[in-house]
């Protein structure tokens, strides 16, 4: 039997999965999406930009941002009783309602 792969994308077949018509590169507006320092995002991966692409695990979650880190933004996230550092580029990432 051949090992399964172990890769960063493992388990995310119905994770990432999209609507037939948001199929493809959306618009490249949420890349200038600026955050300020402190505000509340929720972390949605775009599985078509696989560029800063944070990890599944943090699909969902909501975090705060704690700066930047070149083009990217540093999100702290709680999970459980951890505080996690995440760095994710713009487009995963929506700003909380």
């Amino acid at each position: 039997m051949v090992q399964a792969s172990r890769g960063p994308r493992r388990k995310t077949r119905n994770l990432f999965r999209k609507s037939p018509r948001q199929r493809g590169i959306g618009p490249i507006t949420p890349e200038f999406q600026e955050f300020e320092s402190g505000e509340k995002v929720n972390i949605i991966i775009n599985p078509s930009v696989h560029h800063g692409m944070p990890h599944s695990r943090f699909h969902g979650l909501t975090g705060t941002v704690a700066g930047n880190q070149g083009r990217a933004f540093v999100v702290k996230v709680k999970q459980g009783n951890k505080l996690k550092t995440v760095v994710a580029m713009a487009e995963h990432l929506k700003r909380a309602g």
